[in-house]
């Protein structure tokens, strides 16, 4: 069974395309087009990212080809100004890189993502050096996990941990990543944490809980009429 990938170093993409920081715009161009890709790291030295340039860098040079800004516009935008004038990845790159570490968990990628409205990040370790790639497409991956390796997890951290005199009689049913617990339990307080444990685990797309049983009587209460 394949565990649950829990780190970008599991769905990272470890051939990444890249260029150093003195190439030509041109040259850029040709390599996005050659390698289908819309972005990339920028390269010093022996792979040290220190940016990342995308087609969203190399469009004002197109934008501003026919008509210069006004002044309002150019105080607007400083930075689509000075690209349109760029020649070298270390003019056109976006700096400081916005970047993840292998370790991370896919969910910290996936909020770096979301803040920063970016669609990939390189992957360095703790000197910035280039280990790999993650896109948006990469913490997708977990979804790709069959129904029956998302029920054998489920009963195995899940269900085992928090009902063990009663896991046998415990039903958990897997279609198309949505899981169903259904079943009786002793304790019904466990079922908020049960659904809360079933839905970290990646590739569970939601989680319907049919479980009854009676909640246990917290110390001092009293059940009588």
């Amino acid at each position: 069974m394949s565990e649950t990938p829990h780190i970008v170093s599991d769905v990272m993409t470890h051939t990444v395309v890249a260029v150093g920081r003195d190439a030509s715009f041109k040259e850029i161009v040709r390599t996005m087009e050659q390698w289908k890709v819309s972005a990339m790291p920028v390269l010093e030295g022996e792979g040290r990212v220190i940016g990342v340039v995308s087609e969203a860098d190399l469009l004002p040079k197109e934008e501003f080809r026919d008509s210069a800004p006004g002044l309002v516009e150019q105080r607007q935008r400083l930075s689509d100004v000075a690209k349109a004038g760029a020649q070298t990845a270390r003019q056109l790159m976006s700096t400081p890189a916005i970047t993840v570490h292998p370790d991370a968990t896919l969910a910290q990628a996936a909020r770096i993502m979301a803040v920063k409205h970016v669609k990939r990040l390189p992957v360095v370790d703790d000197l910035d050096l280039l280990q790999g790639i993650v896109s948006r497409a990469d913490l997708l991956k977990v979804f790709l996990r069959t129904d029956e390796d998302l029920e054998e997890e489920v009963r195995r951290t899940v269900v085992s941990y928090l009902f063990p005199a009663s896991s046998h009689a415990l039903h958990v049913h897997v279609e198309e990543g949505v899981v169903t617990l259904r079943g009786h339990v002793h304790d019904t307080s466990l079922v908020s944490v049960a659904v809360r444990l079933v839905r970290a685990i990646e590739g569970v797309v939601d989680v319907e809980p049919e479980l009854t049983g009676e909640p246990t009587p917290t110390p001092g209460s009293n059940d009588e009429p």
